[in-house]
């Protein structure tokens, strides 16, 4: 049994049931980690035949050489595991998050007395954080807020029971005036403080409604007892409470605990922003980049998400407002995708965050290109491929085939940097019967510059073969054969890491993933695959539509040959009417055409 039969067997066997799945490579790396509501049918959707299936789909395929899976009992489980598991391996395709790790977050220490901080750093310490925010005058604000209400320590003291009875410690100068009162020297209890701690929870959530109500009780309770005094204190925590309460966006008084993401794509990236409602006012906003590593579904990125942000913010939203459906079941939460009303006016709010958020995030890429482009491309590339002379004309060679079927070979040009499509040439692989890269790959660089030497015509300064080694050596000895290996510089960019690998090197070259260099090597290869896996496509369906005229009898060569020029595939014709077939095969073979469809023979 071959290789990939293996892997179609292990598919074919996977159970239809919840779990998540990772791929192996040959070395034992993780490419890949997703969850599926049905294993069997979700993984055996990577292997099907399609022309959907994107460049970066295939080259992951082509890698898998193990399929491992865990079962669990629901897609919420699947989900968590999945999230889990991402963090912790980090594969190459997983969809790439692009979160700013130094926002600020407001902590609560997990610690005896614990001090409200804030911090740029969250970590699974057991402490509570809450954020992140995107403003750190938003997050003084509310502290300041907290340290108005409640008096707190600050100090780093280890204030447990023991080291408190032992007398370890003494009050500082925060006691003396009024910021904080000495659980240092047990001049105020730890459920006293306990209670402070939970109220400002509350508030951290924005269920200030909540804590203004306990405040009140409170308030009635002290001055029933003729404790005006410290009434009047907590009446002056209810007030600065409501005032911060109003500064915040009502959006509907009616609308509370409500989770709202929006999410706007443009091309492989997606810009989602989620916001928090509690009590008819939005308590928390946050922004999120996420760069696609292959054709994941735009329901699976948004439940990925709803996942994530959910748990960092520790939200218990039993509703959650959304464009579309996601593709999980939440326990207990109701999805709503509004058309109209309030709802829909904060998911159009929502939306209009993430595309200012999408447009920031543009502006500074587009300054960085424009501070990268200073110098012209072709320097930077000639800099860091440490060549003799800037690249002005670039060549790059791709094959394509399947399975040996309708082997054919792509070459591009890009002069300066920037594509030149009138010089673009498509290559039939003649000599090579079937699948063989390398010889394909050494037949095409051969004819492409025997021709070059024999009309004369100039040499590129830089050829790029995609394929590592192998690829590299087979063009480097066709290069050889011709005499021009002094004359040009040529490359191999391997797809696994984008390495860089120049004749009789051992080690690769690795480009900064940022570079502008590696961009315009990536663009001319990327460009070399489209522009020969279109040439395949167009043969392959010609190739079909011809052999499926070979069967039906009466249809000669020359009609063979005028239904070949204008129709595109089988399908097209089927399509047509008995005066359409006349008018492109003739009377007879019209006929032949519409009885043969008609008759359901393909």
């Amino acid at each position: 049994m071959s290789f990939e039969s293996s892997i179609q067997e292990k598919v074919k066997k996977l159970p239809e049931k919840p779990g998540v799945y990772r791929f192996y490579n040959s070395g034992g790396e993780i490419l890949y980690i997703g969850k599926a509501k049905n294993l069997r049918k979700r993984v055996s959707s990577y292997f099907t035949k399609s022309d959907q299936h994107s460049y970066k789909n295939e080259m992951l395929v082509r890698k898998i050489a193990d399929i491992q899976y865990i079962l669990v009992e629901n897609e919420s489980d699947a989900l968590l595991l999945e999230n889990n598991l991402i963090k912790e391996f980090q594969p190459k395709y997983n969809i790439l998050l692009k979160d700013d790790k130094t926002f600020p977050w407001i902590v609560i220490r997990n610690e005896h007395f614990p001090r409200v901080l804030q911090t740029r750093h969250h970590v699974e310490d057991g402490s509570h954080y809450f954020g992140p925010y995107t403003s750190v005058v938003m997050v003084r604000t509310i502290l300041d807020l907290v340290r108005q209400l409640y008096k707190l320590r600050t100090c780093t003291y280890a204030l447990t029971p023991e080291s408190i009875a032992r007398r370890k410690f003494k009050k500082c100068l925060e006691f003396h005036i009024g910021n904080c009162m000495a659980p240092c020297e047990s001049l105020q209890t730890e459920e006293d403080y306990t209670s402070s701690i939970q109220q400002i929870r509350e508030i951290l959530k924005g269920n200030y409604q909540q804590v203004i109500q306990q405040l009140k009780r409170l308030m009635s309770e002290l001055a029933e007892n003729y404790q005006f005094e410290q009434a009047e204190l907590v009446r002056l925590k209810i007030e600065i409470l409501e005032k911060y309460k109003g500064k915040s966006t009502i959006v509907n008084a009616r609308i509370s605990n409500v989770d709202v993401f929006s999410f706007v794509s443009d091309g492989n990236k997606v810009y989602i922003n989620f916001l928090k409602i509690v009590q008819g006012a939005i308590v928390q906003s946050h922004n999120i980049e996420v760069i696609k590593r292959i054709d994941e579904m735009d329901e699976e990125i948004l439940a990925s998400i709803v996942f994530l942000l959910r748990k960092r913010f520790n939200s218990d939203a039993n509703e959650i407002i959304v464009p579309f459906r996601p593709s999980i079941e939440v326990k207990q939460v109701v999805w709503t995708i509004p058309v109209r009303g309030d709802k829909k006016k904060l998911l159009d709010l929502s939306a209009r965050n993430a595309s200012s958020y999408k447009r920031d995030r543009s502006l500074l890429t587009e300054m960085a290109l424009k501070k990268e482009q200073k110098i012209p491309l072709i320097d930077i590339l000639k800099r860091d491929l440490n060549l003799n002379k800037s690249p002005e004309r670039i060549e790059c060679f791709d094959n394509s085939n399947i399975q040996g079927a309708n082997p054919v070979s792509s070459c591009i040009v890009f002069i300066n940097g920037k594509p030149r499509k009138s010089e673009y040439r498509h290559y039939n692989v003649k000599t090579v019967v079937g699948p063989n890269d390398f010889a394909s790959m050494e037949e095409i660089v051969f004819r492409r510059y025997s021709r070059i030497l024999k009309e004369q015509k100039p040499l590129p300064d830089l050829i790029v073969i995609d394929g590592g080694k192998g690829q590299l050596g087979a063009a480097w000895k066709s290069l050889k054969l011709l005499n021009i290996q002094e004359s040009v510089v040529v490359i191999g960019i391997a797809k696994r890491l984008e390495e860089i690998y120049k004749p009789g090197d051992t080690v690769p070259l690795y480009l900064d993933k940022n570079s502008p260099s590696l961009r315009l090597i990536q663009r001319v290869r990327d460009e070399a695959h489209r522009f020969g896996i279109t040439f395949h496509r167009n043969k392959r369906s010609s190739g079909f539509l011809q052999s499926e005229l070979d069967t039906i009898k009466g249809i000669g060569d020359k009609t063979r040959e005028n239904i070949l020029k204008q129709a595109r595939d089988i399908e097209q014709l089927k399509q047509m009417g008995l005066e359409e077939l006349t008018a492109i095969a003739g009377k007879r073979g019209g006929q032949l055409l519409f009885e043969y469809f008609r008759s359901g023979s393909t």
